[in-house]
């Protein structure tokens, strides 16, 4: 089972993305689904997470600005980002944690904001 993510692009700060990002089949054991990213030269950090009862939770450096959501029936997780700035950039990778199994990663998508 495959993670393909997409809705990247180039985009002006202040401005607004969708990410989306889908199972290509059933994904077993799911308990959370969430979103990563990482900017050049920096680590990989938790952009945002959804358990599978549906609460959230963001990174200080995007809550107001950003907004997870989920579709368990398609195991899908989208990331509604707003208010974009600069330091935003990053190639985003959506990923699935499971109950005693390997977290599944997607490929990652690439976010730019220019100033």
């Amino acid at each position: 089972v495959q993670l393909q993510a997409s809705g990247g692009g180039l985009v002006q700060s202040g401005g607004s993305l969708g990410l989306a990002c889908a199972a290509s089949g059933r994904i077993s054991n799911t308990v959370a689904m969430a979103w990563y990213r990482r900017a050049p030269g920096k680590q990989r950090e938790l952009v945002a997470s959804i358990i599978v009862s549906g609460t959230t939770n963001y990174a200080d450096s995007v809550k107001g600005r950003f907004t997870i959501s989920r579709d368990i029936r398609k195991t899908a997780v989208y990331l509604e980002m707003n208010s974009l700035k600069p330091e935003d950039t990053a190639v985003y990778y959506c990923n699935v944690v499971r109950q005693s199994l390997p977290d599944v990663w997607g490929q990652g998508t690439l976010v730019t904001v220019s100033s």
